[in-house]
């Protein structure tokens, strides 16, 4: 698979979070309003391509010739715990407003199964490091299209008044979310 297929089906075909269901907490948790959800993607796309990197040096390097493969998830969980340490130090120094917003979510990073389904995915692909860097850029930035769009109805939703009441808030955006996986299962068979 050449590298522009890998990117697009992270995105479309194989979205994390549409058609893998990884990272659903912040994916429902973050996506009430736009300008958070933004936020909470680009710092997802950050965290997902450095970990897929650290994660593929780690691995390729430590681990496999220590002969302590089976350590994988242990020390993918310690990199991107620091990653994520590392992200949350530099919006609260540069975007104050958006470390504010985001709020719990952002340390959630850490334990995102997103990030860590890619890492762990790029493994057991045996994907080379270029590979690994696409398919997390490609990955990451599916959650990002994901969670925008999400964002975006919910934001809709709310306006209208119409809407009743027991239906409001989780209740819709879980029929959301459903729909619009329904949806990008139309991308199936895109790209083989």
């Amino acid at each position: 698979m050449s590298l522009l297929a890998l990117f697009i089906s992270s995105i479309f075909v194989n979205n994390i979070l549409l058609a893998r269901f990884l990272g659903c907490c912040p994916f429902l948790g973050v996506s009430s309003q736009l300008e958070t959800a933004k936020g909470m993607g680009v710092a997802v796309i950050f965290v997902t391509t450095f970990a897929a990197i650290m994660t593929w040096l780690a691995y390729t390097f430590i681990l496999v010739p220590l002969g302590l493969e089976y350590l994988y998830t242990l020390a993918f969980i310690l990199i991107i715990a620091a990653l994520v340490q590392f992200v949350e130090i530099v919006l609260k120094k540069v975007m104050p407003g958006l470390y504010k917003s985001l709020g719990i979510f952002l340390p959630l990073i850490t334990t995102n199964c997103a990030v860590l389904g890619v890492a762990v995915i790029n493994m057991n692909e045996k994907y080379s490091l270029v590979a690994s860097i696409v398919n997390a850029i490609g990955s990451s930035a599916g959650f990002l299209v994901a969670i925008v769009l999400m964002a975006g109805i919910r934001e809709k939703i709310e306006m209208n008044a119409e809407m009743p009441r027991c239906v409001r808030g989780l209740p819709i955006a879980l029929v959301t979310a459903g729909l619009m996986s329904i949806a990008f299962m139309g991308f199936n068979g895109l790209i083989k």
